[in-house]
C-alpha cells in the first residue's frame, strides 16, 4: 500500500471524477475523456497516475483496453483515515460539552 501515491492521485479533481465514473463500470479512454474539455493524451496521463497508485487497472478486451476501478486500494486509504475518526469524534464531543456548559452559564447569568 502506497498511501502517498493514493492521496496524490486523489488530490486532482479530474482523477476523482474518473474514479467516480469507473464506479459505474469499466470504460475506455475515449469514454472517460468525453465529459472533459481535454485531449485523450491528457486523460491518459491522469490514468497513468491512477494506475501507478493502484486505483485502476487496464485490461484488454479485443481491441478495447477498458479501465476498471480497483476498490481494494481505496479501502487501504479509507482504513487509514478511519484511524482518525475516533480522534475527531472525541474532539467534537468535548466541544459539544463545552458549548453546553457555556449555554448553561449564560442561562444562569440572565
Amino acid at each position: 500500500m502506497d498511501l502517498d501515491a493514493t492521496f496524490a492521485a486523489l488530490a486532482d479533481p479530474t482523477r476523482r471524477a474518473i474514479l467516480g465514473r469507473l464506479r459505474a463500470g469499466e470504460a475506455t479512454v475515449t469514454e472517460l475523456a468525453e465529459p472533459f474539455a481535454m485531449t485523450q493524451p491528457a486523460i491518459s496521463k491522469h490514468l497513468k497516475v491512477l494506475e501507478r497508485a493502484g486505483l485502476i487497472s487496464r485490461g484488454r478486451d479485443g481491441q478495447r483496453r477498458p479501465c476498471r476501478l480497483r476498490a481494494d486500494a481505496l479501502k487501504d486509504a479509507t482504513d487509514w483515515l478511519e484511524g482518525y475518526r475516533s480522534l475527531w469524534e472525541d474532539r467534537y464531543r468535548s466541544l459539544d460539552g463545552l458549548l453546553d456548559e457555556l449555554k448553561e452559564r449564560n442561562g444562569r447569568d440572565e
